[in-house]
């Protein structure tokens, strides 16, 4: 099969590589849709802990059909369509998975939206869920543009928050408001929001996290989910207790602190609001395989509105 891998340089290279065989409690996908996330850019980089470094294969999420099951794996299982989560190895046209870590996707929808919403969807989900947002409270959204700041701007809006989103241009906001916000703030420009929240879902991190912090309301829960404008300083977290008699919380979430039971549980309720038209896919492009280090440097770039895919084929 064909899959493509990071060099010791950093650079990525397509190889022929053997096809994966799946062991007890994993399936072998046979991959129609890769997403293409911030993450990969870190494991490139060397800068991602469980990436098992040079010669191989990035990707965390793909949208396929079960083909083969291992031991201990029901063989009801095989010919499902599922949306599955590896530990890495997705960049590939087949890839296997735990079978606790893969989830039916919806039917009668296009595989690129599917891994569109994929990890991206449960961060955001995971976030707002953990933070316990609520109607008539107040979410500002940084990175809003951002795979996982979509999602996150549309679930808020769902659950009946007032959304306000930072990103970079007034197009990128007018295309927020589509999709739920009433606020936008330009992170071009000096000012933070004129507003207090109640809830920050923070992808982005970097030497603002503090400003950002100093936003909450009294009780105001701050997620944090991602760094992609690089890891904060220590100082960035005083106001933590500056502000300490406003009770602010700070959550620090990641996907790989959930239980294959919450990620199904967060999956469904994302399945039902993509059903009830409260949720969809924003997907910015999709490349050939053969172009990831493009959709690579596209990710890190920040340009993207919404989730780059690959497809194998």
């Amino acid at each position: 099969m064909k899959a493509v891998i990071v060099r010791s340089s950093g650079d990525l290279a397509m190889v022929d590589a053997p096809e994966p065989v799946p062991g007890p409690g994993q399936v072998l996908v046979d991959v129609d849709a890769i997403g293409v996330g911030y993450v990969d850019v870190m494991a490139r980089r060397g800068e991602y802990a469980y990436f098992p470094g040079a010669g191989s294969v990035p990707g965390l999420e793909v949208v396929g059909r079960v083909t083969t099951v291992g031991p201990n794996v029901p063989e009801t299982a095989a010919g499902q369509r599922v949306l599955a989560l590896p530990a890495f190895g997705g960049y590939a046209e087949k890839v296997v998975a735990d079978a606790d870590r893969v989830f039916p996707a919806p039917p009668g929808t296009d595989a690129a939206d599917v891994v569109t919403l994929g990890v991206n969807a449960l961060v955001a989900e995971g976030a707002l869920h953990r933070a316990g947002a609520a109607a008539g409270e107040r979410v500002l959204v940084r990175g809003a543009g951002g795979g996982i700041g979509v999602l996150a701007t549309q679930i808020a809006h769902s659950r009946g928050a007032e959304v306000t989103v930072v990103t970079s241009s007034p197009a990128r906001g007018e295309r927020l408001r589509a999709l739920g916000a009433v606020r936008v703030v330009d992170r071009t420009g000096a000012a933070l929001p004129g507003e207090t929240y109640d809830v920050v879902v923070d992808p982005v991190a970097g030497p603002d996290l503090g400003k950002h912090l100093e936003l909450l309301r009294p009780n105001g829960r701050y997620v944090l989910c991602g760094a992609a404008g690089g890891s904060p300083g220590p100082e960035a977290f005083a106001p933590l207790l500056s502000h300490f008699h406003v009770s602010p919380t700070l959550y620090a979430f990641s996907l790989n602190s959930l239980s294959p039971e919450d990620l199904r549980s967060s999956w469904a309720r994302i399945v039902t609001l993509l059903a009830d038209g409260r949720l969809s896919a924003v997907l910015d492009r999709r490349l050939p395989l053969t172009e990831a280090d493009a959709a690579l440097r596209l990710v890190e770039s920040g340009k993207p509105f919404g989730k780059v895919v690959l497809s194998p084929r």
